[in-house]
């Protein structure tokens, strides 16, 4: 599925109309589709009052479809959010709406306005579309927040909670919180990125009328993982198939208290197809290691004082990868250090073989971040927010706010694939294309998670796929795993190490 920004949209739907299909038609299916998903929960839950909240322009427009459809099967009361209907076809569906709909203003009749409200079973939003850019008007923050208060009322959104802003996921001021938002013909960016997600409930796309055609052709920001795979199913293993056709992954991973990075990252890349690992860990931690990973083959390194791999073993690491190794992963526990910073980034200039940096390894290049572009080999950085805002010299909170354009920005930049992890993961690619990944849950929001991810995209790495291709199957599979394993444990009391069990099945 695609993500399509606002000004797309906007453009899909006057390519719409100049193809023959009216704008009051597109109107009249938008309203009808929030309208059939209101119905079929009004008739489970019994409801028997509806409150749609309706602003001046074409989404009050919608909001006034939908009250007259809804009027046929409950009690609707349209509620003027900020002022009367401003657009041509706002108003030619206002003075359409049924005489059994009561309709109030909340400038005109505040109380009969926040008595709906407080009493509504049911409420609608249509105040504000993707074109709101700003902040909301006194109006509409009174309606919004007399909703929100109403806790026991189903919410639905058309098209979009008012108070968010479509492109980046803003939330300048106040929002409607939304059980249900009704997209219409695409995801938006709003519903896909941080904070605007936690505000969107349950988001479905609705078809309106636009060509098909029109929308196969039209720029879009993002696509959807799930879309990928079903389009790309991971190629089945061939019957002669045998552990040196299945790839060889060199792990340089873990220190002195971090041993489970390690493990986990192994156990992830090992249950993910990859014939051979080779993990190479601090003499410390090897025995703990190798008790967990008994199908891995360790490489037991020198240690610095502080615990971590030695710059004294790069020789013998870059023999490995030299030799039989098909792709490297770099950084999971790995510790930081002047002396670490030294070693990946020795590492990262001279290998020619794709490789994954995960944690510690993105930490350890952040002071000599140009090695990068010295590399030649395919590279997939997998940062947590935190990461990326040191890769890009900036906080936690500005990344938050520009997920999308910031994993795009560093990917094109670098020539390398991100990876951005957080609540629906961002994918992007050197060529300017991303994904998004719409699976996962916050139980998955636990330490070691991460280290699964890693280890699964160098596994796909190391078994030849891609780094496009390794990089969006890994975090598909990687939500997928965590999805399944909430459904047992649900998401409070699941870890990442019952998700690597869970991958005995998601394959």
């Amino acid at each position: 599925m695609i993500v399509v920004e606002s000004n797309e949209m906007q453009n899909l739907e006057r390519a719409t109309a100049r193809s023959g299909m009216s704008l009051a038609t597109l109107m009249e299916q938008a309203g009808a589709a929030v309208a059939e998903l209101a119905a079929k929960i009004i008739t489970e839950k019994k409801i028997r009052k509806v409150a749609v909240l309706c602003g001046k322009g074409n989404n009050g427009g919608d909001g006034f479809v939908i009250a007259r459809f809804l009027s046929l099967m409950t009690d609707v009361t349209v509620i003027l959010a900020n002022e009367y209907p401003a657009t041509d076809l706002g108003k030619m569906n206002f003075n359409i709406i049924p005489d059994k709909v009561n309709i109030y203003s909340v400038y005109d009749n505040i109380n009969e306005t926040a008595e709906t409200i407080e009493n509504a079973e049911m409420i609608i939003d249509a105040i504000y579309g993707i074109g709101f850019k700003d902040v909301l008007d006194p109006g509409s923050v009174q309606v919004i927040d007399l909703a929100n208060r109403n806790r026991n009322a189903v919410k639905i959104a058309v098209d979009t909670p008012s108070g968010i802003i479509c492109n980046t996921g803003e939330i300048p001021g106040d929002c409607f919180h939304a059980d249900y938002t009704v997209s219409f013909t695409a995801l938006k960016p709003l519903h896909v990125l941080y904070p605007s997600i936690d505000y969107c409930g349950t988001v479905s796309v609705a078809k309106i009328g636009i060509p098909q055609e029109l929308v196969d052709m039209c720029t879009y920001a993002m696509r959807t993982t799930d879309e990928y795979i079903t389009k790309h199913p991971m190629h089945k293993k061939q019957k002669s198939a045998h552990k040196g056709t299945n790839g060889t992954l060199l792990s340089i991973c873990g220190s002195y208290g971090m041993a489970g990075a390690a493990i986990l990252s192994g156990g992830a890349a090992l249950r993910s197809g990859v014939g051979i690992l080779k993990s190479a860990v601090p003499e410390s931690i090897y025995p703990i290691v190798a008790n967990k990973l008994t199908e891995a083959v360790f490489l037991p390194m020198k240690e610095s004082s502080d615990g971590l791999i030695s710059i004294d073993n790069f020789d013998r690491l870059q023999s490995e990868i030299l030799g039989k190794c098909s792709a490297v992963l770099i950084g999971c526990g790995l510790g930081t250090s002047s002396n670490m910073t030294e070693l990946v980034s020795a590492i990262i200039s001279t290998t020619t073989k794709p490789l994954v940096l995960d944690a510690d390894g993105i930490n350890s290049i952040v002071p000599n971040i140009d090695v990068l572009r010295q590399s030649m080999a395919p590279i997939i950085l997998t940062p947590h927010p935190g990461e990326m805002a040191r890769l890009v010299g900036t906080d936690i909170i500005t990344v938050q706010k520009n997920r999308y354009h910031t994993a795009k920005n560093f990917a094109s930049e670098y020539n390398v694939t991100v990876i951005l992890k957080g609540a629906n993961t961002i994918i992007a690619f050197p060529d300017g294309n991303a994904y998004v990944n719409m699976n996962g849950n916050n139980g998955m929001a636990k330490g070691g998670s991460g280290d699964l991810l890693a280890g699964m995209a160098a596994s796909f790495l190391a078994q030849g796929m891609s780094a496009d291709d390794a990089a969006i199957d890994a975090v598909y599979y990687h939500g997928l795993a965590g999805d399944e394993c909430a459904k047992h444990l649900t998401p409070r009391t699941m870890l990442p190490s019952d998700m690597l069990e869970e991958m005995k099945h998601i394959f």
